[in-house]
C-alpha cells in the first residue's frame, strides 16, 4: 500500500515508518522543512511538503495514497484551543477526500480525560466530541466517517511511549528532576500512568491499519498503569538524585507544564486490541529503559 503520514518523522511516526516500510509498505510522509524531509528520505520514505495547516497539501497526500496514516499535532500548550482547531481541520480535510473509498484512516488519540478509577477499554467512547475539546474532538468526529465509507480507525496511545531517544512526558519529569535535584511525585504517588514501548506501539498501528475493522479503538498500551511514585523512585535512582513528594498545589511550579498532567490518575487495558491483531507486546518496560540509561542525567 501506499500511505501517507502525518508526523512521520516523529518520536512515534518515524517508529511507525520504519515498521510500514519493513511490512513491505511505500511511505510517504508529511515534511514541513528540509530538514524533516532528508530524515524520511534517509529512513527510505518519501517526503511530501506540507505542514498541518495546509489543508490543499494534506488533501493532496491522501488523494495520491491507499490510505492515511495521522500522528502529526500541533503541541502548543500555549495555545491548545487553537492546536485543537487545527486538528479537527486537518481530520475533516482527510474524511472528505476518503470518504466513499472503504480506505482507511487511522488517527492518533489519547487516554485522558475519561473517568478515573477503573481502566479505560476500547468500548469507552470518548467524552471529547465538541470542537472545543481536547484535540479539536478528533477521536468522535473521524470515527464518524465509517458511515461515509472510511475505514476510519482511532489509536489511543498511552501517555507514556517510551525508549532511547525519547523526548516525550518522561523526558520532562527527567529534566525537572536534574534541575530541581530531586525526582518528585504528586501527592502519594499512588496515581496511575500507562505506558507502551515505542517499536510496540509502531506494530500496532501498522497491525491496525492493514486489518481492523471501520469504526475500531485500539489502545497503544503495553502496561495497564504504573504508579508515578515507582516512576520517580526509578529516575531517582538512574540520576542519582532524592526522590520526594510534591503537593498537587506545587506540582505545576515544580515540573512546568507537565505538573498539570502528572497528578493524574489514568489505566487502561489493551485485552480487546492485542485479541483482534494477535498483538503483544515486547519491548522493554518503562522501569526497564529508565534503568538502562533511556534518560541521562
Amino acid at each position: 500500500m501506499r500511505i501517507f503520514i502525518t508526523g512521520a518523522s516523529g518520536w512515534i511516526g518515524s517508529a511507525v515508518t520504519a515498521e510500514l516500510l519493513d511490512r513491505g509498505h511505500e511511505v510517504v510522509g508529511l515534511a514541513r522543512n528540509d530538514e524533516s524531509a532528508a530524515r524520511l528520505v534517509a529512513a527510505g520514505a518519501s517526503a511530501h511538503p506540507g505542514s498541518l495547516t495546509d489543508l490543499d497539501s494534506l488533501r493532496a497526500g491522501a488523494e495520491s495514497a491507499d490510505g492515511v496514516i495521522h500522528l502529526g499535532f500541533v503541541h502548543d500548550f500555549s495555545d491548545y484551543a487553537g492546536a485543537g482547531r487545527t486538528e479537527r481541520a486537518a481530520v475533516s480535510a482527510f474524511g472528505e477526500v476518503l470518504a466513499g473509498t472503504g480506505k482507511p484512516l487511522l488517527i492518533a488519540s489519547g487516554l485522558a480525560g475519561f473517568e478515573p478509577g477503573r481502566p479505560v477499554t476500547e468500548v469507552d467512547p470518548t467524552g471529547n466530541t465538541a470542537p472545543e475539546s481536547p484535540r479539536g474532538g478528533s477521536e468522535h468526529l473521524t470515527l464518524g466517517f465509517a458511515d461515509s465509507g472510511v475505514r476510519a480507525l482511532a489509536a489511543r496511545f498511552a501517555p507514556t511511549v517510551h525508549g532511547m531517544g525519547d523526548h516525550g512526558f518522561v523526558a520532562e519529569l527527567a529534566r525537572a528532576a536534574r534541575e530541581k535535584g530531586v525526582a518528585a511525585y504528586v501527592g502519594d504517588g499512588s496515581n496511575r500512568w500507562p505506558a507502551v514501548h515505542r517499536t510496540d506501539a509502531a506494530r500496532m498501528v501498522a497491525l491496525g491499519f492493514e486489518s481492523a475493522p471501520a469504526g475500531t479503538r485500539l489502545h497503544a498500551v503495553g502496561e495497564e498503569g504504573i504508579p508515578t511514585k515507582r516512576i520517580a523512585e526509578a529516575l531517582g535512582a538512574s540520576l542519582g538524585v532524592p526522590v520526594v513528594a510534591v503537593s498537587p498545589e506545587d506540582a505545576p511550579a515544580h515540573f512546568g507544564w507537565i505538573g498539570m498532567f502528572f497528578g493524574a490518575d489514568m489505566t487502561a487495558t489493551s485485552t480487546f486490541t492485542r485479541e483482534l491483531l494477535d498483538w503483544a507486546p515486547t519491548g522493554p518496560t518503562l522501569l526497564e529503559d529508565i534503568a538502562a540509561g533511556a534518560y541521562p542525567a
